[in-house]
Parts: C-alpha cells; structure tokens; sequence
C-alpha cells in the first residue's frame, strides 16, 4: 500500500487526512504492524485510484491474511517482531540468507538446533527450548513442500568448523547439509566464504535475509538479527544495502560444487 500511495504522489499526512486516521496509524499499516481491514482497504482504493484487477489481488491478499498462521500459536515464546518475520518467511518466493558461524535455521538438525537454543541459557527458558525447536522444524517444511521455498545460504568457512553440539552432532549437521544441497539441486544453493578470500562487506555480520515475494509487486524485506535485538526491515534504501552486501558476500564465496567440497572434507575431518 505504500508503493501505491507513492504512486499517486500522496505524502503520508495527505493520505492520513483523506484516509480518516493518524499519520502513525497509516505507518503501521503499511509496515504490517496493524492489520488491515476490509474498510481501510475499500478507503484505501478509493483513494489511491488502485485499478480494477489490482483491486481483486489485494483484496484477495486480505482474506488470505485473516487466517491464522501457524506461527500464532507460539505468541507466548516469541515477540511480535519475529511471528511477524515467520509469516513473511511463509509467504516467501525466495530467501537470500548469511550466516558467519552458524549454519542457517532452515538447514539445521533438530539436534544441531537444539544445541544452539540451548546454549543460549541466560535469555531463554528451559521449558521453551523444545517449542523453540519445533518452530524450526516447522519453518524448515518450505525447502520440500509442493511449492518449495528457493533458498541461497551463503557462510563461512566457520560455520562448518565451529564444533555446536559436539563432534557427534557437527557431523550429523555437515552430513545432513550435504544430502540437502544434493536432494534440492533447483532450489537449494549453499556457498562458502572460505578464510582465504580475505575481508569483504558481509564478514563478522550478524545474520541477516533478504525475503521476496512471488507478486512483483510487493517489495523485497530485510531481517537482521543479533544478541539482544532483531528486526524486519522495509525501508527501500536499507533494504538495497543488505541487498548490495549480500551481491559482494556472493562474489567471494567458493562456487556450488567447491562450497559441497569443503562441506564434505570438514565431514571427513570429524571421523
């Protein structure tokens, strides 16, 4: 609704005023942080002069997003920001994701995962550990659904050292990366930054994604997380530059067939 807004040459206060709401409202609006009802819409279309076909897809898009997502159920673990992250990831055509010394949440073994939730002790509770894990299994079921997730991980060499969980489950987790990449050849690319490819725009980043959508028409998101905060982002230029960092980190990464080689040296490395 903000590409249509701007469309039209309406600032934010105009369309507010048309609209029949606060500024801060339509902000939220349009940034998913209140959801959008059939009135709003109805104004919205009027206002914005949105033409009849667009018209049938957004109000199409709105009753699909009245349905409660899977992820709603785990309200009580995880704040709003990452439930809203979820069904922005379930909507997904495609994710562009980095990691520096972990392997991506879509790609990890439940017991690699449950290694990383647990080693966070001081921030999340035991009782939580396990919902916490199923989330993730959850999430990982867009990589093999009939409309599968197209997913582009790029890490360092790092992540297939650092030991989490063990030597045991390291190995489980390189092994299952592995048989992943060879199981989803059309859908699945994993690259690694090796420690020769010296410094480059993305290295010691927090994890972050690049989310885009299968209508053209709905802008590309940003995820960044770190240790005390995360958050979606849709500002275009920020956006851009995750983008722009991401296009770098690619350059230096190993090739598809190199990145599966250091994956199963580093499996063979763990006996």
């Amino acid at each position: 609704m903000r590409e249509a807004r701007d469309s039209v040459g309406l600032t934010a206060v105009n369309a507010a005023k048309q609209l029949g709401m606060s500024q801060n409202f339509l902000s939220d609006l349009e940034h998913g942080k209140r959801r959008l009802t059939e009135t709003k819409l109805e104004a919205m279309i009027q206002v914005y002069g949105i033409d009849v076909a667009e018209q049938a897809d957004l109000r199409s898009m709105l009753e699909e997003s009245g349905r409660r997502g899977w992820w709603a159920k785990y309200s009580g673990i995880f704040p709003a920001e990452v439930l809203r992250y979820f069904g922005y990831e379930h909507g997904a055509e495609s994710v562009q994701t980095h990691e520096s010394l972990l392997i991506p949440g879509l790609l990890q073994t439940e017991a690699y995962a449950h290694a990383v939730v647990t080693s966070d002790g001081p921030n999340i509770r035991t009782s939580e550990a396990e919902q916490r894990v199923e989330v993730r299994r959850r999430r990982q079921q867009r990589l093999t659904d009939d409309d599968p997730l197209v997913l582009t991980a790029v890490l360092s060499e790092g992540a297939l050292k650092q030991q989490v969980g063990g030597r045991e489950v390291m190995a489980g987790q390189l092994r299952h990366l592995a048989e992943m990449i060879e199981k989803c050849p059309d859908t699945l690319e994993v690259r690694v930054v090796p420690f020769s490819a010296g410094a480059h725009g993305a290295l010691g980043a927090s994890t972050f994604h690049i989310l885009y959508f299968p209508d053209a028409r709905l802008p590309r998101v940003a995820w960044q997380e770190n240790v005390t905060s995360s958050a979606v982002m849709e500002h275009r230029p920020k956006v851009g530059q995750f983008g722009a960092t991401y296009a770098e980190s690619l350059k230096c990464a190993a090739g598809r067939q190199e990145s599966l080689e250091m994956i199963h040296r580093e499996l063979a490395g763990l006996g």
